[in-house]
């Protein structure tokens, strides 16, 4: 009984750990990831912290074969919250510099993940504009102009230039999660009547075209992944059926990792990650059918809380890698430890009757004890840390503001 139960242990150490290749060439050195996360440690002018390179470093010298960082901006008028990080020429190269290289430790790979709000940039700092202009409860913007849609691409190659340039290891594209390219997917955002709206190939247009320019940019050897839902999670929005017919046309594209996660940040929405744990991870299923359509490599992010859930994904064939988020930053060293030999799960914390947006704000402020080294004191309620986060963006909006307006 106990050689079997080790022979499953080795079994599970040598899935998590098999290297991924990538179609461009690159190799992953694991099949674990530190997913997309808005960290909101950038210093309020689009630039990262110390705070934030040591959150980064620690993760890399966790054991995942990549981490990605969340929610870094494209421009700088349509932020997702004003910790972001900005890619524009005049941007604090050494600090750049220094997050690329760091993040990188241990031979793993950072990569940032490029965003573009649209109708959900932050109010204070921004005018929110989408695919259609809309004013629905709790989310009114403006719909972009043609012009403004024909100059996404290269907004999208620019910073994506940058990004090598800065030593980052490769890009993500931000399609999903309700922000601008998931916006254009999406029957509920997108009601243009125009080539960029209508059928589902229609509104995957200007997606396509971010890909190829970006492409075109950094050549043929750089890593791109896109991030895409499965769902919207919102009535009237993106369908898994519509959802299977994006990975078909990425299929097509140059594209080397697709990280398939749902729901949306829509005012109102229910969240993927709170109240769902029992229900294990989200999208396996979606998962297993995107495979069979799609050569490119699947990366399933949402409800892996424990090794075996990663395993068994692994091993049905639902993905080629694992993103976790929420229990890598309960464990900043999970990966090191699904890797070895005495693995253990991370301990997911129970709220009773948090606010709305505690639970997100209090994943985010440990985020910042991580990055001070300081976890072990960390002892806010789901309360005092969205009091926290909320106090902290208004100082980084006044920033924002003095920087880019």
């Amino acid at each position: 009984m106990d050689r079997h139960m080790l022979q499953t242990d080795t079994d599970k150490q040598t899935l998590l750990a098999q290297p991924l290749d990538l179609p461009c060439g690159v190799q992953l050195k694991n099949r674990l990831v530190k997913s997309a996360m808005s960290d909101s440690l950038g210093d309020g002018a689009g630039n990262p912290t110390q705070t934030q390179m040591r959150l980064y470093e620690r993760w890399a010298n966790g054991g995942p074969a990549l981490s990605l960082i969340g929610e870094v901006q494209t421009s700088s008028y349509y932020p997702e919250k004003p910790g972001n990080l900005v890619l524009v020429p005049d941007a604090d190269l050494p600090a750049m510099r220094e997050l690329a290289r760091r993040g990188a430790a241990n031979n793993a790979h950072i990569w940032p993940q490029l965003g573009h709000a649209g109708a959900l940039s932050h109010g204070p700092i921004s005018t929110p504009k989408g695919p259609s202009a809309l004013n629905v409860e709790g989310l009114v913007c403006g719909a972009l102009s043609i012009t403004e849609i024909h100059d996404l691409p290269q907004a999208y190659a620019r910073a994506a230039t940058l990004s090598q340039h800065f030593g980052f290891g490769g890009v993500q594209i931000h399609a999903g999660h309700g922000f601008l390219l998931s916006q254009f997917l999406s029957p509920l955002f997108n009601h243009r009547n125009d080539a960029y709206g209508g059928t589902i190939e229609r509104r995957f247009r200007i997606v396509r075209d971010v890909i190829a320019a970006v492409r075109e940019a950094v050549g043929p050897f750089y890593p791109i992944g896109i991030k895409i839902n499965a769902t919207d999670k919102l009535d009237g929005g993106l369908t898994t059926d519509d959802a299977l017919e994006i990975v078909r046309l990425l299929d097509r594209t140059s594209v080397d990792l697709i990280d398939i996660s749902g729901g949306t940040y829509f005012p109102g929405a229910a969240s993927s990650s709170d109240g769902l744990s029992a229900s294990g991870p989200y999208f396996a299923d979606f998962g297993q059918s995107a495979k069979r359509v799609t050569s490119i490599p699947i990366m399933l992010t949402g409800g892996f809380e424990t090794r075996d859930r990663a395993m068994a994904a692994l091993q049905r064939g639902c993905a080629d890698a694992i993103g976790l988020a929420r229990a890598m930053v309960l464990n900043p060293s999970l990966a090191n430890m699904w890797l070895g030999a005495h693995s253990r799960d991370p301990e997911f914390p129970t709220f009773q009757a948090p606010p709305r947006g505690g639970v997100t704000a209090w994943y985010t402020m440990r985020l910042t004890a991580l990055g001070e080294d300081s976890e072990e004191n960390f002892d806010m309620t789901p309360a005092q840390a969205l009091k926290a986060y909320e106090a902290r963006d208004t100082e980084r909006c006044a920033k924002w503001v003095q920087r880019f307006l």
